[in-house]
């Protein structure tokens, strides 16, 4: 008999609006990690792997599309979109938003046990499916 598992299906975009929703943060999942392609990203929520938030900065450049990218997640929901919008030109707000989409994100396991442990997402097998 085959073996298989059953697995939730989240669209990318369904998965940042509830990061964004919850964090009031800029956030997209896809921009991450130098612009992922399309497909899927498996994902077993919670995961007590905590290795790769370890591996996070503890702060990186303010530079859009810079070389660092990703951050602790206490360091990341511990600042504010307006503490770095300063170190961006003023005449365009879409550079901070930028960087935090493209540079200032956290791990995605770590989000993921987080948003589980405040209710709002279900342990299981997942699949975060990006189509864009």
């Amino acid at each position: 008999m085959l073996k298989y598992k059953t697995k939730k299906i989240i669209d990318c975009s369904d998965w940042d609006k509830l990061v964004t929703d919850t964090y009031k943060k800029p956030y997209r999942f896809q921009q991450q990690d130098g612009c992922q392609s399309r497909g899927m990203v498996n994902i077993t929520i919670p995961d007590d792997n905590k290795y790769e938030e370890e591996e996070m900065n503890n702060s990186i450049p303010f530079e859009l599309n810079g070389d660092e990218m990703g951050v602790k997640f206490e360091v990341w929901l511990n600042t504010s979109p307006d503490d770095t919008e300063k170190e961006f030109n003023p005449q365009f707000k879409w550079e901070n938003k930028m960087f935090w989409d493209r540079n200032f994100y956290p791990n995605l396991q770590t989000v993921a046990n987080d948003l589980h442990e405040r209710g709002l997402i279900e342990a299981g097998d997942y699949i975060i499916n990006i189509n864009w």
